[in-house]
C-alpha cells in the first residue's frame, strides 16, 4: 500500500448553501466511485473554494455522506484575476495499491475546462 493523492474540482451553480453542498457531494462521490474507494481508504481531504463561495464549508458535504472520522480542511483559493468563478477543489489523500498513473482525477461541470488533459 502507498499514500497517494487525487485531485478534483467542480464548478457550482451559485454561492448558495444548497449549491455548494450538492456540487461538493457530487465531486466527492465521483472521486470515490471512479477510484473504487471506501472511506477507510481516505487519510484526509483538503477542500478549497474560490473567494466568491462563502455560503457553506465544502467539508460539510463530505461529513454528510460518511466522512465523520476523516480529517477535513477547508481553505480559500488565491483570488487570481480572470480565474474561473464558483469552484470547489479537493486534494484527497488515500492509502491504495493502485499505481499513481492509474488514479482517476475528477473535474466536473465547468471545472472540466481546468484540466482538459484529464477531465472525463
Amino acid at each position: 500500500m502507498a499514500v497517494r493523492a487525487i485531485r478534483g474540482a467542480v464548478q457550482v451553480d451559485a454561492n448558495e448553501r444548497a449549491a455548494v453542498l450538492e456540487g461538493t457531494t457530487e465531486l466527492v462521490t465521483e472521486v470515490m466511485t471512479r477510484n473504487g474507494l471506501v472511506t477507510d481508504d481516505v487519510i484526509s481531504v483538503v477542500f478549497t473554494a474560490t473567494p466568491d463561495l462563502t455560503a457553506e464549508f465544502p467539508a460539510l458535504a463530505a461529513r454528510k455522506i460518511g466522512f465523520q472520522d476523516v480529517p477535513l480542511l477547508c481553505a480559500s483559493e488565491i483570488d487570481v484575476p480572470g480565474a474561473m468563478p464558483r469552484v470547489v477543489r479537493l486534494l484527497m489523500h488515500i492509502e491504495t495499491a493502485t499505481p499513481r498513473n492509474a488514479l482517476q482525477h475528477v473535474y466536473l461541470r465547468g471545472a472540466a475546462a481546468l484540466r482538459l488533459d484529464i477531465a472525463q
